[in-house]
């Protein structure tokens, strides 16, 4: 089974900019998006050309903000719009996928570079979840997180670490938690098959940063420790324009 994750910065703009065809060569089973900015009635036309696919859409209250959804063209057990948290189920943060004893969590994770209110929110976010995810390990559950998780997890993870330790997204107490994540018991997919520098998912929109490969690593797929031995693949495709993030994948032996 191929999940892909894609933060494609709006989903209207990114199918103009070859979104379908982009989708169409991942071949993905699953397909999980982020910062959709839509509202119901507002999705692209072009999605009509990916067939075979069920699209499930958690969108965010306010208008063009946000929004999180998930296209499957494998048979699902649920979709959880949110986690049970209002707070972030009106910003259209996460979907929760059930696959037999698989949770796959969807997220787009908040930005918290936008004063300490949204810093402390997106801090909230970072415990609530694991909380929630925490709990489908310890009942047995196999466990996926993936999307914009809006922080460089270490050194490796972005090009210009010593310029941008005190910027959210690189800031002590965000990578902090990330370490939290891992001790919880989940592995970063992508660094069990890719141990070398200047992988990125993100780049600015200003200077030719994607040109000159100056980003960082904001997506990822983590994975409960029991999924370890069927996690076949995991890749960043940094050749995938339409967006500022790249899309990022993960193949698993399931079931």
């Amino acid at each position: 089974m191929r999940l892909v994750s894609w933060n494609v910065n709006g989903l209207r703009a990114c199918a103009r900019k070859g979104f379908v065809d982009a989708v169409k060569s991942l071949n993905p089973d699953i397909l999980m998006l982020q910062e959709t900015r839509l509202q119901p009635g507002q999705e692209p036309k072009e999605l009509e050309q990916l067939t075979g696919y069920t699209w499930h859409w958690h969108n965010a209250e306010k208008k063009g903000y946000s929004g999180v959804a998930v296209a499957s063209r494998v048979p699902l057990d649920g979709v959880e719009a949110g986690f049970g948290y209002p707070k972030y189920a009106v910003e259209g943060r996460t979907q929760v996928v059930s696959i037999g004893k698989l949770r796959v969590y969807g997220g787009y994770f908040p930005n918290g570079g936008k004063g300490p209110e949204r810093l402390a929110y997106k801090l909230d976010y970072y415990s609530d979840l694991l909380e929630r995810l925490s709990k489908d390990i310890a009942a047995g559950h196999s466990v996926l997180v993936t999307g914009d998780l809006n922080t460089s997890h270490t050194e490796i993870d972005l090009a210009r670490p010593k310029a941008n330790r005190k910027k959210s997204g690189f800031m002590d107490i965000e990578r902090q938690w990330m370490d939290r994540y891992m001790d919880a018991g989940l592995v970063d997919a992508f660094r069990l098959f890719h141990p070398e520098p200047e992988r990125y998912s993100w780049w600015s929109n200003r200077g030719g940063a994607r040109e000159r490969n100056v980003g960082w690593r904001l997506d990822y797929w983590l994975a409960s420790q029991d999924l370890k031995p069927r996690i076949q693949a995991s890749e960043i495709h940094d050749q995938v324009l339409g967006s500022d993030h790249c899309p990022v994948s993960i193949d698993l032996a399931w079931p």
